[in-house]
């Protein structure tokens, strides 16, 4: 596929008069583009969550989460996997992301880093793959040499790869095990895949590191039980869900959230049960950190 077939480089037929309009007709068009996001991501929901059964078989064995991408692909794969260890109280080595051009260009664009072939295959054999890890190559057009690179070295090395792209039949998916392509039409400024690319691709995200981590049992109910709370708001935070998932008082919630470190998935089940926190502990550990089954085997 050239460029001239990509969707992400067509001409978008209506903001052909993009430069004659006013603010307001541009926000409303940027607004009714968005609305295609919502319904191309709907249409891979299927082949999401087939990726994320397997993503969560391979952490529970032991394997890692790594996100490749070049340019703002890898800066919103930063984005969410940066947010895993405050939200679900992660090891950082959990969720990964391997940018091209290293660390610097996720502040500042370096030129060239996406067509490094030789730094994709690099960067990911520096990581020592194994079978149970997970790569994912993000790249809106899909023909990205450093991302491709990446995720066909991952895949000979026995890693579950995955390709997120915005264009069908991209290049990428021919060298991953499963494909999520998002086909939300062309920019309404041709070409530039910060827009609504950008945007379906920060929802899949979004939806691979949430559910991921639920199916991890890092949620109980709909609340955050394992948010770490490392500042003055997020202690709140806690107060709050302890109170949320118990019906405690605040004074209840903050003394029992004391004595655990202010770790909110055991002062809940403490709360639910009145066992005292070592035998909560260990309750977790024999349930792989599952609040409800811990809250059931020790009422039984």
């Amino acid at each position: 596929m050239n460029d001239q077939q990509l969707t992400t480089e067509k001409r978008n037929s209506e903001t052909m008069n993009l430069d004659e309009l006013t603010v307001v007709e541009i926000l409303n068009i940027m607004n009714r583009q968005d609305e295609h996001v919502i319904q191309a991501v709907a249409k891979e929901l299927p082949s999401l969550e087939k990726v994320i059964e397997k993503i969560v078989d391979n952490l529970l064995n032991g394997g890692r989460l790594f996100y490749v991408g070049a340019g703002s692909s890898g800066r919103l794969a930063m984005m969410d996997a940066s947010e895993c260890p405050p939200t679900f109280m992660t090891n950082p080595n959990l969720v990964q992301t391997i940018m091209a051009g290293g660390n610097a260009a996720f502040f500042q664009a370096v030129e060239n880093a996406e067509d490094d072939a030789e730094a994709g295959k690099r960067d990911i054999a520096e990581k020592a793959i194994t079978k149970w890890d997970t790569v994912i190559g993000i790249t809106a057009s899909g023909t990205t040499p450093y991302t491709i690179s990446a995720v066909k070295y991952a895949r000979l090395n026995g890693a579950f790869t995955v390709s997120l792209t915005s264009n069908k039949g991209s290049k990428i998916s021919g060298y991953t095990d499963q494909a999520i392509e998002v086909d939300v039409g062309p920019e309404i400024l041709t070409g530039s895949t910060r827009l609504k690319a950008a945007t379906s691709h920060k929802m899949i995200l979004n939806m691979i590191s949430t559910a991921t981590m639920v199916k991890l049992g890092k949620v109980y109910e709909n609340l955050m039980v394992d948010v770490h709370a490392s500042n003055n708001k997020l202690v709140e935070r806690a107060k709050r869900i302890v109170m949320m998932g118990t019906n405690c008082y605040y004074e209840q919630a903050e003394q029992v959230l004391n004595t655990t470190n202010f770790a909110v998935k055991p002062a809940i089940v403490m709360l639910k049960t009145n066992a005292d926190f070592e035998t909560v502990q260990a309750t977790l550990l024999e349930v792989n950190g599952n609040t409800k089954k811990a809250i059931a085997k020790l009422s039984s």
